[in-house]
């Protein structure tokens, strides 16, 4: 799956769920930046109040049901910088994806 792929499925997803209040980058480190604000996602590395480091294969498999994001977090696959309360509230972007 290409950046491409994972910004048009956001895009989708965060349509159906109305959006995010706050915005959020997805860091897949060598592999690129998504960043979404509102209801629409793009790639791109830009501040955001919420950071989320993780694999681009982690996000794949978290995006698709396959991997729980909070099993992910406490086993370090995924790490959280800034808001928390941004990262909780993702729960029903990735239940749309």
């Amino acid at each position: 799956m290409t950046n491409e792929d994972i910004v048009a499925k956001m895009n989708e997803a965060l349509e159906k769920s109305g959006g995010i209040d706050k915005s959020v980058k997805f860091d897949f480190g060598d592999d690129g930046q998504v960043f979404a604000n509102g209801t629409t996602a793009e790639i791109a590395d830009k501040d955001a109040d919420c950071t989320i480091s993780v694999s681009k294969d982690d996000f794949i498999s978290l995006a698709s049901g396959n991997l729980d994001p909070m099993m992910a977090f406490m086993s370090g696959k995924l790490k959280v910088a800034g808001d928390m309360s941004v990262a909780m509230g993702l729960q029903s972007l990735f239940s749309s994806m």
